[in-house]
């Protein structure tokens, strides 16, 4: 990361950004029976969902399950912009919006169909957000009669996929990122490249890309719009990552392709079709940049032993702020990110890093919107002075840039830590982010690095973020890595209960050797590629206690909505 400015001057500028809207992290989650899962991560061989042919029957219990949602329009000052970058922007938006298609495709099937045997319109708004009949925010739990559990696999397997004979007979094909497994005339499972699989959407964003690429004016954006859009149509995505990586002075910014894997809760091994469209402020960027410098001195001082820390994370790796102003597929299903570190490549996190991306706009209005009032209710009151966007900002910026530390491949020869851990690796990356993010931290206030607020400032935000992520559901890997987080640090006595008020409190030496053991155990688990030992943790401490249900409910009768839902598309910018 780059260099110079205290974030105290970084803060300041902030301030006058003010007029951002937005919402924070991953999540707007209907609060409702989500307290009464068990397991956040589920484990069973296989559920096939069941679809009744009758028509979609709204559940009574379920009538209001839009007011979880807070409605943020993304709007970005774009008088900036050249006349030849604002013809890109409808290009990028449509090129966003077949990602949208294909992720309806790959979670749930046909879009329009299921949509329209909807009559009620708010329920359909509902089943829109969620690109099916599950609700995402509440462990992919039915909100319609007529349909079962959401099958683990979604639709990237064959719905009578039974999944330890898959894993006994599947060829390496058939485990990739960019295949559909599908069953041939005899019954066999076959490999069907997303390429060929969804040639004709493919075909049409890369044309959109190309002609994106045809009116850039920065050089390296021009690149990476021509690569990726070849990327597209035949699933060779490293060469469009390495020109993604180079990119430093575009204005407008597009993250497209199936990226993340969370939507395979089966194994893992599927990424999944989605968008981003942003606006780059470029100064405001230049000032987080210093940050990337540091890693390989965190990476060294990380608290465990030598052997967990020899992978060097690349020098290439930098931050960036953005205006967001079109979400599309998995991105924009369910709870809302508000922050990206990206590629998922390993092969290109060694040789490069990773790029940060803040989504300053929908951070700012999670804050706000969501974050302070849940602070307000069950923060106790002497602490509630450390709830400060500042904290809130940098705790989610060193979350993605934590990313990039610790071990991508297991020191005992089991492979990258994302196939050992197969559908464990996601929620347990997040937990490694989520701690070695207030690490840095930590590390850089003491070093004078982040001079702005005290360090309670941090600790008492991230326990009000927790409250927050929990309710983004089981089927939220940030919800799960926030559950066993919390679990953990309750136990350590960092986060204190008063039975009396019903608010909680951070113990700051507690909470600082907390961070420091968890970290450590997280890693290990990665490290050597351990997935019955974190199957075990899961099934041990991923339930939601007694007290901790308590306070949820508290904050769901408030009314307070657990993420938002964007108004978004050319006509608003």
């Amino acid at each position: 990361m780059k260099k110079s400015i205290k974030l105290s001057a970084l803060w300041l500028l902030l301030s006058l950004l003010g007029a951002c809207q937005g919402s924070d992290d991953q999540a707007k989650e209907p609060i409702k029976n989500q307290v009464t899962e068990q397991v956040p991560v589920k484990t069973e061989e296989q559920v096939a969902y069941q679809e009744d042919p009758v028509k979609p029957e709204v559940k009574k219990e379920h009538a209001d399950l839009l007011n979880k949602y807070a409605t943020f329009r993304l709007k970005s000052d774009i008088s900036h912009l050249s006349e030849q970058q604002k013809k890109i922007l409808p290009l990028l938006i449509d090129a966003a919006g077949i990602m949208d298609e294909l992720f309806w495709l790959q979670s749930y099937g046909p879009k329009n169909e299921f949509l329209n045997s909807i009559e009620n319109q708010r329920l359909r708004k509902f089943a829109d957000i969620n690109y099916g009949p599950w609700d995402r925010l509440d462990g992919d739990k039915a909100f319609i009669k007529g349909y079962g559990p959401k099958f683990l696999g979604a639709n990237f397997y064959p719905k009578d996929l039974n999944k330890a004979g898959f894993e006994a007979e599947a060829t390496t094909e058939m485990k990739g990122l960019y295949t559909h497994v599908a069953r041939d005339a005899e019954g066999q499972l076959v490999a069907v490249p997303f390429h060929q699989k969804y040639a004709e959407q493919l075909d049409q964003a890369s044309t959109l890309l190309k002609q994106a690429a045809n009116l850039a004016e920065d050089t390296g954006f021009k690149k990476y719009l021509e690569l990726r859009a070849a990327a597209l149509l035949n699933d060779e995505f490293k060469a469009s990552d390495l020109a993604w990586m180079d990119m430093k002075n575009n204005k407008i910014e597009v993250v497209i392709g199936p990226i993340e894997t969370y939507e395979d809760q089966l194994f893992g091994y599927k990424a999944a079709y989605e968008a981003y469209v942003l606006i780059k402020d470029l100064a405001w960027s230049e000032r987080l940049a210093k940050f990337a410098d540091f890693l390989p001195q965190l990476q060294a001082e990380l608290p465990i032993a030598d052997e967990f820390k020899q992978e060097k994370p690349g020098t290439d790796s930098d931050l960036n702020a953005y205006d967001a102003v079109f979400y599309a597929g998995h991105s924009n299903a369910g709870s809302k990110t508000i922050a990206i570190n990206l590629p998922n490549d390993e092969s290109v996190q060694l040789e490069k890093g990773t790029r940060r991306l803040q989504l300053k706009n929908v951070m700012q209005a999670k804050f706000e919107k969501i974050l302070v009032p849940i602070a307000e209710q069950l923060v106790t009151p002497e602490q509630r002075k450390h709830i400060t966007f500042n904290a809130f900002f940098a705790n989610t910026m060193f979350h993605e840039v934590a990313h990039g530390l610790g071990v991508k491949n297991t020191i005992n020869g089991k492979g990258t830590v994302r196939t050992a851990l197969k559908e464990l690796a996601s929620p347990i990356e997040e937990g490694k982010a989520d701690i070695l993010g207030l690490y840095m931290v930590e590390k850089l206030h003491k070093m004078g690095e982040l001079d702005t607020g005290e360090i309670m400032d941090y600790y008492t935000t991230f326990m009000a973020g927790i409250f927050r992520s929990v309710r983004f559901g089981s089927s939220s890997a940030h919800g799960v890595a926030n559950l066993l987080r919390f679990n953990y640090f309750s136990e350590k006595g960092a986060f204190s209960f008063d039975v009396t008020t019903g608010h909680y409190s951070v113990d700051a030496e507690k909470m600082s050797k907390a961070i420091a053991s968890l970290s450590e155990k997280i890693l290990t688990h990665q490290g050597t590629g351990d997935y019955d030992g974190v199957k075990q943790w899961f099934e041990e401490k991923g339930s939601i206690n007694a007290q901790l249900e308590r306070s949820l409910k508290k904050i769901n009768e408030a009314g307070i909505p657990v993420d938002v839902v964007f108004e978004q598309g050319m006509k608003y910018l």
